[in-house]
Formats: structure tokens, sequence, C-alpha cells
């Protein structure tokens, strides 16, 4: 990727998984767009826990690793020059978060609510592949999304 970065772009988990695994439908895609992108690219505990929970599923990924091996596969990941670890997360009480659960459809959504208060509370943009987010996002926060 790129050095020279200008903006922040919070990658979904669907991302993630979709940018270590070869044999995702979107792997060459999502490349292609961050390798494209001058931005820096970030992640926090609740994507990086569940690209090790996807990535250490069979079921999600045909040749899935131990738990053990999917940390060491995104650390190596996380190694990229132009990652952020955004290390604070504010809490799912507050008034930000609160505002993005009211547009929830159920409870499948909530982390995904989260994850978008938490791009808006650091001037990020969310990258995902989930077009079901567009009616969560609303005006205030900046959405992308892959593959669409």
């Amino acid at each position: 990727m790129k050095k020279d970065s200008s903006s922040l772009l919070l990658l979904d988990v669907n991302v993630l998984v979709a940018m270590a695994w070869p044999n995702h439908q979107f792997h060459i895609a999502t490349l292609r767009t961050l390798e494209a992108s001058t931005d820096r690219w970030a992640t926090c505990a609740l994507t990086q826990l569940g690209f090790v929970r996807l990535s250490s599923n069979p079921a999600a990924i045909p040749t899935a690793k131990s738990p053990v091996e999917a940390v060491s596969l995104l650390e190596a990941m996380v190694g990229d020059p132009l990652h952020v670890y955004l290390a604070s997360l504010p809490s799912p009480v507050g008034k930000d978060a609160r505002g993005a659960l009211e547009k929830i459809l159920g409870y499948r959504q909530v982390t995904d609510a989260y994850l978008l208060s938490l791009a808006r509370s650091n001037d990020a943009t969310f990258v995902t592949f989930d077009t079901r987010l567009k009616h969560m996002a609303g005006a205030e926060t900046k959405l992308k999304i892959l593959g669409s």
C-alpha cells in the first residue's frame, strides 16, 4: 500500500477476511482497492477478534487456521505501515452508540451499528461489503461499500 496517507478507513471484519484469504470471492478486488488508496486503514479489538473467529471456522474458511495461526496472519497484516489500531473503544451506552442502535433492524446488526459509531467518532470511513448498512449509516457517517 502507498505511504502518503490522507484519511482513515475502518475495515469491517468481512473486508479483513477478504484481504487475507486468496480463495475469498472479493480478495483481488479488496487488495486492488486498498493498494490503490493512499488512506490509512484501521482495525479495533472487535474487528480483529471477528477476523480470528472467522479465520478459524472451517464453515466460513475451508482452509481455516487455528486461532493462534489466525492471530499470526493478522499480525502480519497489521504490520502494514498504513495500519492504525483504534485502541480506545467508546462505551456502547453513549449517545453516539445509542443513535446508531436506534436504526438497526435486529440483534444481528448490533456490532455493525457500534462499528459505524466507532468510525464516526474517529472521523473514519467504514469499509464493508454489507449493503444493508446503508440505512444505518446516515448522512453523518462515511461509508464505502465494496463489491457492489
